[in-house]
């Protein structure tokens, strides 16, 4: 179904009994909502949470953003990289309040709240500037975006800039696309928790048909490159925290999570050997197990 959040036409769909405790769930960069495995949900559900997960806007079905144009993406690197600012189409802060817009049409006061990668950052945001809206948080695979952080290998950096090879039709160009996808999650995968090649790409296909919007990844991309002052504000967090991360996540090195764990008052940190950037299925109990405590530790 969609609502109107923060003025912006967003896709959200709901699983779990109306009397589970509201979670809301925010995946990273481009992703869907359907990157949140149906089977993860399941594990929330049985947990006792009413899990709510959305597209966020200019991805999936949500509203498109495509009258901004496309970013110089060199250039925003450019700028970044010499700290000086960066002009994003839309700010991570816009994407948090797209996010409390979404508990608002569904009239929800507060709700557990659970961001991956990118999702994570504007999470950061729902918590130390809606904090209010927050009853625990849950920080997946993700990082407060300091300069002193150790980056992502130059193996992944091609990884990510690389495209998918044009097709000359247009179920080429799908299987181009998908292959390029495969490829990607080769790299910053789980190596302890590798997928079936099958399902992985069934999975992958299943996202393109639903959508498939490259020039908006450009877009977020800047809105993550824009996000300067971030780390600085983390220490407002008062809602309980968990942070979570891959002790082999390439794309975003661990180190990431003990910089977060430091900078959040009275957080609490798993690392998880073999894990990468991705939700592998052994790994799903896991993951619930966790959402679930911290739950109940903002209950106590």
């Amino acid at each position: 179904m969609q609502v109107s959040a923060n003025g912006v036409r967003i896709e959200v769909d709901i699983h779990g009994p109306e009397s589970g405790e509201p979670l809301l769930m925010i995946m990273g960069l481009g992703m869907q909502l359907i990157a949140w495995p149906d089977g993860l949900v399941d594990e929330l559900v049985a947990q006792g949470f009413r899990v709510i997960r959305f597209d966020n806007r200019d991805v999936g079905l949500s509203q498109p953003f495509d009258k901004l144009g496309v970013p110089n993406i060199p250039l925003a690197a450019l700028l970044h990289t010499f700290h000086l600012p960066v002009k994003a189409p839309y700010q991570l802060g816009d994407l948090a309040r797209d996010a409390v817009g979404v508990l608002d049409a569904l009239g929800i006061a507060q709700a557990h709240v659970c961001g991956a990668s990118m999702g994570g950052m504007i999470a950061q945001h729902l918590g130390f500037a809606h904090g209010q809206r927050v009853k625990s948080l849950t920080l997946m695979m993700t990082t407060s975006g300091h300069r002193s952080l150790p980056k992502e290998s130059w193996r992944v950096r091609r990884a990510l800039m690389s495209r998918p090879r044009p097709g000359a039709t247009a179920e080429q160009k799908f299987e181009n696309i998908l292959d390029h996808y495969v490829s990607l999650y080769g790299v910053i995968g789980s190596p302890g928790y590798p997928p079936e090649p099958q399902v992985l790409r069934e999975r992958l296909a299943r996202g393109v048909k639903r959508a498939f919007r490259p020039q908006a990844v450009a877009r977020q991309l800047v809105a993550i490159a824009a996000d300067e002052h971030r780390a600085e504000r983390l220490s407002r967090i008062t809602a309980p925290t968990l942070v979570i991360h891959g002790k082999d996540d390439a794309l975003i090195p661990v180190a990431a999570a003990h910089d977060l764990a430091k900078r959040i008052p009275s957080s609490r940190l798993e690392i998880v050997a073999g894990w990468g950037h991705d939700l592998p299925e052994a790994l799903w109990p896991r993951l619930a197990a966790e959402l679930r405590a911290i739950a109940s530790q903002a209950r106590s």
